[in-house]
């Protein structure tokens, strides 16, 4: 299941809202299809398996993801499965709170800074 151009616009808003696009690109194809092999994922989101790879260890440090084994017949490393552990919703709620909180700050600094130049 490919990222459609309606995709693609999510991946772009989770990027400007701070998000590494090659992580917004992963949770993106994983809120769609529910679980994948990282060769699903670097096929169909379009990312190399070292961006794979970088991506599902912020998103495990983030507590965004499950992962699980899946053993393979025969010798060779077993395949690593992926899906989100928070509903995309709760993803995207906790980034919007994230960026307010920073905007707030900034907001709080901007007018500290006009007070000391005597603009307001």
């Amino acid at each position: 299941m490919e990222l459609d151009p309606k995709d693609e616009r999510f991946i772009d808003l989770l990027a400007e809202a701070g998000l590494n696009r090659n992580i917004a690109r992963v949770i993106v194809y994983l809120s769609k299809v529910g679980e994948a092999v990282s060769r699903d994922i670097e096929r169909e989101a379009n990312l190399r398996q070292p961006e794979v790879s970088l991506a599902m260890k912020d998103l495990k440090t983030l507590g965004w993801i499950k992962e699980k084994e899946i053993k393979k017949k025969g010798k060779g490393r077993p395949l690593k499965s992926y899906k989100l552990s928070l509903d995309i919703r709760e993803i995207v709620k906790e980034l919007v709170e994230r960026k307010r909180e920073e905007l707030n700050k900034l907001e709080k600094e901007l007018e500290e800074l006009e007070k000391l130049v005597g603009l307001k």
